[in-house]
C-alpha cells in the first residue's frame, strides 16, 4: 500500500493544481501534497518493514500480461525517499520565485513526481515505461515553458535524445516480454527469460542507451549542460538531483540482472566511457564561468564514476553506488538552492562577476562551503563514505583485468573536483567586494534553515551511514547472486 500512496498523492495532486486559479494556492498545495508524500515515505521505511506492506499487484492489462505491480527493494525505497524528501526542499527553496501560469508550474512538477517515485517502484517492464514517460514528458514542459532564452532549442534537443532513447529501450522491453515463458511484464519474469550470448549482446544497447542518456554517461550526454542551464531552477534541481538517477537505477534493477552475460561482456567499453567523460566534464567544469554550468559537468563526473562503479560488480563498488545516489542528490540539490539565492539577489551566475560574498553574507558563505566539500568527498562528509566505497570496490574488482588503470584514471577527478570546487569558492566568497557584491545581503532564516537541515543530513550520514547501508544491503546480495551466476 504504501508504493501507491507514494505514486497517487502526487499524481492527484498534480492534477488537482492544474485547477487552481491563485498562484499562491497552487505554490502552497504542491508544498503541502510534498509535505505529506514525504511522511508517508518516511513512515513507511520505520513503521512498515513487511515487503507485504511495500507490495502491490492488481490486474491492469490483463490482455498484455502486464500489472499494476509495485514494490519496493532496498534500492528503490532509499530513491523514493530522496525523492520524497527532495521536492519539499526544492518548494521551500524557490518559494519565493514567480511563474506565469503557477498552478500549470507545480501541477507539472508533481506529475514529474509521480513519475520518478513510479519508476523506483515499479517491477513491471510496461508500467516502468508508463512511469518512465511520465517523469520525462512534464520536465519537457517545465523547460520549455518556464526556462530561458534559448529553452526551444534546448528543449528540442532534449527531447529528441530521451524520445529516441526511449523508443529503443521499448523495443528492448517488448523483445524481452517476447521471450518470457509465461507471456507477461513482470519483473521476475524478465529475470527467467533465457536468452542466447548474441542476443544479449545487441539487446544490452538497447538499454543502455536509453539509460546512459538519461544519466548521461559520455558521449549521450551533450543535452544536459544547456537543459541544466536554461531550465527554471526548481526543475534543474528535479533534474540533476533525482532524475539522472533513473538512468542509474536502470542499469541496476534492469539491465545487469536481465542481461548479466552481456554485461561482463560490455563491461569494460562501458567503463572506458565513463573514464573519458569523467574527465572531460572535469576539465571543462574548471574553463566554466557561470555556476550553473560548473554545477552540471560536475555532475557528469559524478554520475560517470557511479556507473563505472556498477560494473566493477562487487558488494562494495555497488553499496557505494547506492549510498552514493542518495548523498549526490542531497548534495546537488544544496550547491542549485545557493545558486538559487545567489541569482534573485544578483540577478547573475556568473562566477567573474561576483566576490567577496563572505563580508557580506556569512551565513550562505559557510553554508556554501560544507556543501561544497561535501560534494568533493571531504572525510566526516557523505560523499566520502560513497566515494570510498566505489573506488576500494573498482579498485579490488576482478570483473575486469583493468581495474587499477580504472582506478587510477577515476582518481585523477579527485584532484579536478577539487581544483574547479575550491576556485569557486575562493572567487564567489572571498576577495575584495565589488559593485554589484558590495551591498550584498544575508539569506534569510527560512533559507538558512533548509540549507541547515542538507548540512545536517550531509554530516549525519557522513559519520554514521550504517542506516542507508543497511536498507540496501539485500538488493546489492540479490542483484550480484544474479551476476555472478553467469561470470566467464
Amino acid at each position: 500500500m504504501i508504493p501507491v500512496l507514494l505514486i497517487v498523492i502526487p499524481l492527484l495532486s498534480g492534477c488537482i493544481s492544474f485547477f487552481l486559479k491563485d498562484g499562491n494556492s497552487a505554490r502552497a498545495w504542491a508544498l503541502l501534497s510534498s509535505i505529506v508524500t514525504c511522511i508517508v515515505s518516511i513512515a513507511g521505511l520505520v513503521y512498515f518493514t513487511s515487503n507485504d506492506q511495500w507490495n502491490t499487484n492488481a490486474e491492469w492489462i490483463p490482455s498484455l500480461g502486464s500489472r499494476f505491480a509495485v514494490g519496493g527493494d532496498g534500492l528503490g525505497k532509499l530513491l523514493s525517499l530522496l525523492t520524497a524528501v527532495s521536492f519539499p526542499i526544492i518548494f521551500i527553496a524557490t518559494y519565493k520565485s514567480s511563474y506565469i501560469r503557477a498552478n500549470h508550474f507545480f501541477g507539472l512538477m508533481l506529475l514529474s513526481q509521480a513519475g520518478l517515485m513510479g519508476v523506483f517502484l515499479s517491477v513491471d517492464a510496461l508500467l516502468f515505461y508508463f512511469f518512465w514517460e511520465l517523469a520525462l514528458i512534464p520536465a519537457y514542459f517545465l523547460c520549455s515553458i518556464w526556462g530561458g532564452e534559448r529553452r526551444i532549442p534546448v528543449t528540442f534537443k532534449f527531447f529528441i535524445y530521451t524520445f529516441i532513447a526511449s523508443l529503443l529501450m521499448l523495443v528492448g522491453i517488448i523483445y524481452l516480454y517476447s521471450k518470457t515463458p509465461d507471456q507477461s511484464f513482470a519483473l521476475s519474469s524478465f529475470y527467467n527469460v533465457n536468452l542466447s550470448n548474441q542476443e544479449e549482446l545487441w539487446l544490452f544497447w538497447l538499454f543502455f542507451a536509453a539509460f546512459a542518456v538519461k544519466m548521461p554517461i559520455f558521449p549521450f550526454h551533450t543535452w544536459q549542460p544547456d537543459t541544466y542551464e536554461q531550465s527554471p531552477t526548481a526543475t534543474t534541481m528535479v533534474l540533476s538531483g533525482i532524475m539522472v538517477k533513473m538512468g542509474l537505477f536502470g542499469v541496476i534493477r534492469w539491465l545487469v540482472p536481465i542481461l548479466p552475460t552481456a554485461s561482463w561482456a560490455w563491461g569494460d567499453g562501458v567503463s572506458t566511457l565513463c573514464i573519458i567523460g569523467m574527465i572531460y566534464a572535469s576539465l571543462i567544469a574548471i574553463q566554466q564561468d557561470d555556476l550553473k554550468r560548473l554545477i552540471a559537468y560536475s555532475s557528469i563526473a559524478h554520475i560517470g564514476l557511479m556507473c563505472l562503479a556498477i560494473f566493477a560488480t562487487n558488494t562494495v563498488s555497488m553499496q557505494g553506488v547506492m549510498i552514493q545516489m542518495f548523498n549526490h542528490g542531497i548534495n546537488i540539490i544544496g550547491l542549485w538552492i545557493v545558486v538559487e539565492l545567489i541569482e534573485r539577489q544578483f540577478k547573475t551566475r556568473k562566477i567573474s562577476e561576483l566576490g567577496g560574498l563572505a563580508q557580506k553574507a556569512p551565513g550562505l558563505a559557510i553554508l556554501l562551503v560544507i556543501i561544497s566539500l561535501a560534494n568533493v568527498a571531504l572525510p566526516l562528509t557523505n560523499a566520502f563514505i560513497g566515494e570510498f566505497l566505489m573506488f576500494s570496490g573498482i579498485f579490488s574488482s576482478t570483473a575486469t583485468k583493468y581495474n587499477i588503470v580504472f582506478t587510477a584514471s577515476a582518481g585523477i577527478t579527485i584532484i579536478l573536483s577539487a581544483i574547479y570546487t575550491l576556485n569557486m569558492i575562493q572567487r564567489v566568497l572571498y576577495g575584495n567586494t565589488n559593485a554589484l557584491t558590495a551591498e550584498a545581503k544575508d539569506i534569510r532564516m527560512n533559507e538558512k534553515m533548509i540549507l541547515v537541515i542538507i548540512v545536517v543530513g550531509i554530516i549525519v550520514i557522513g559519520v554514521y551511514p550504517k542506516p542507508v547501508l543497511e536498507i540496501t544491503q539485500g538488493t546489492v546480495e540479490s542483484i550480484l547472486s544474479r551476476m555472478i551466476s553467469k561470470q566467464p
